[in-house]
């Protein structure tokens, strides 16, 4: 069987930083699927199209290249609010979903927020990382910071806030741990701490696997 690692959780949890450790030691390809939905977006940016365009959305979702993603131009501000808007469409979420499966048929560590429960809900292990608001709050401003870009940490919280509520409570795909995920909570951890977590988390599952 294949390994697949699902990776689930909020923004700034630290799920995506933990998803790359864990690929790179277990030499598994690694995909954030957040970033194909901003793709998208940024797609539709790019041309110019309404972001309530389900129909151009739809094709840019078609076309995606996974192997082409540019974190860096995706992880932009503007572009994650209008990945929002898009994430909302069942029909993008389908076929986005069906790309991200092909990408992990073989093991690979996917993150997101519905991995375990949507993309890959038989994946060998699941992880659900989570961190208080204000915890995810302070390292996201730190981030920004240390990049020398202006930030608020009230304003940042409250983008935060708002972006739980809307992940938990939207109708298609909402944001839940998998019943059988192991939750980490990385609050009072730094990233050696997690990783440390999450190895033995997965090195446990494999070890009784080898056995069956």
């Amino acid at each position: 069987m294949p390994l697949i690692i699902a990776i689930d959780g909020p923004a700034a949890s630290g799920k995506g930083t933990l998803a790359r450790r864990l690929a790179a030691h277990y030499d598994l390809p690694h995909l954030d699927t957040g970033l194909t939905y901003r793709a998208v977006a940024h797609r539709l940016l790019e041309l110019g199209l309404p972001l309530e365009n389900v129909s151009a959305a739809e094709t840019a979702a078609r076309q995606l290249d996974l192997g082409a993603m540019d974190r860096e131009v995706l992880s932009q501000h503007a572009v994650g609010e209008a990945a929002s808007k898009v994430a909302v469409m069942p029909t993008v979420r389908r076929i986005l979903v069906d790309k991200q499966r092909v990408f992990a048929a073989d093991g690979a560590v996917l993150d997101g927020r519905d991995i375990g429960t949507v993309v890959c809900p038989d994946a060998r292990v699941k992880l659900y990382v989570t961190a208080s608001p204000e915890v995810r709050a302070r390292r996201r401003h730190d981030e920004m910071t240390a990049a020398g870009r202006d930030a608020s940490y009230q304003t940042i919280l409250a983008d935060i806030e708002k972006r739980d509520a809307r992940d938990m409570g939207r109708a298609d795909s909402p944001l839940k741990p998998a019943e059988d995920a192991h939750l980490l909570d990385t609050s009072q951890m730094d990233i050696e701490a997690a990783f440390s977590a999450a190895k033995t988390i997965i090195d446990d599952n494999l070890a009784v696997g080898s056995t069956i």
